[in-house]
């Protein structure tokens, strides 16, 4: 130790030191997980005060994945690291099916969501790698496939009819559960409009999970900060718009 300070080497404290096996500082005691799901034409909307920095690739037309968030009290396990070779052969489907829509290099985005969400679920088997957690969540993406169940409903983009809450549900229930939750964001015009849905998953990834207490939830809560949106009110008209390439926070303006 001596010698390294000697030759100027920043020692670190040992509780600084990552471990030998990261996922023992990991919280492993959840149950419940949750898979977002994001549709880009409503994202931008949510950006109220920094649209600019909102993209929506012409290669991006279907729903997207907002993430995969393993119902924790804690942070992420910050010492178990991501290198771009775990995404390298996912790298093509991430990049249309879980891209960042704003404007931020691709790698960082996904990196990200490893430190935050990824390395809490690591420790469940099936998702106990950065390449693993990545496959899975996009295997559940195509598990439930939500683009091929709304448009065989006839339930399609549109500026000017809007969709009642209860025929989503309709539509939807069989496919994700009764336990989903189907969120809007209020555009400048005072429209609700529909930006994303929230599937509970057990950690063995079937569907409905409800058992954790109130305060488990709110501390899952504080952890998706970033994720847009409120529960679409029950009676309200809900506006399904479709993708506008050139003018992502105002589709049908």
């Amino acid at each position: 130790m001596l010698i390294l300070a000697l030759l100027g080497v920043n020692v670190l404290s040992a509780e600084h030191v990552c471990p030998l096996s990261p996922k023992h500082n990991c919280p492993c005691s959840w149950e419940c997980m949750m898979l977002a799901l994001m549709w880009p034409g409503a994202f931008c909307v949510t950006l109220k005060y920094n649209s600019s920095a909102c993209i929506i690739p012409e290669y991006i037309q279907n729903w997207t994945i907002h993430g995969l968030w393993p119902m924790v009290n804690g942070k992420g396990c910050e010492c178990w690291p991501i290198f771009p070779s775990d995404l390298q052969e996912l790298e093509p489907e991430l990049s249309q099916l879980w891209p960042s829509l704003i404007n931020r290099e691709r790698f960082i985005f996904w990196r990200n969501e490893w430190i935050k969400h990824g390395s809490c679920a690591a420790c469940k088997e099936g998702m106990n790698s950065p390449t693993r957690y990545f496959q899975m969540t996009l295997k559940l993406y195509r598990r439930f496939n939500i683009d091929q169940v709304l448009n065989t409903a006839g339930i399609v983009p549109s500026c000017n009819n809007p969709y009642k809450i209860s025929d989503l549900h309709e539509v939807l229930d069989p496919v994700l559960g009764n336990k989903h939750e189907i969120q809007c964001v209020k555009d400048d015009a005072g429209r609700q409009v529909w930006v994303q849905v929230k599937i509970p998953l057990y950690h063995n990834f079937t569907l409905g999970c409800h058992r954790y207490d109130q305060e488990k939830i709110i501390v899952a809560q504080s952890l998706w900060s970033s994720s847009p949106g409120h529960p679409c009110p029950p009676n309200t008209p809900i506006f399904y718009f479709p993708i506008n390439y050139k003018e992502p926070d105002h589709p049908c303006d």
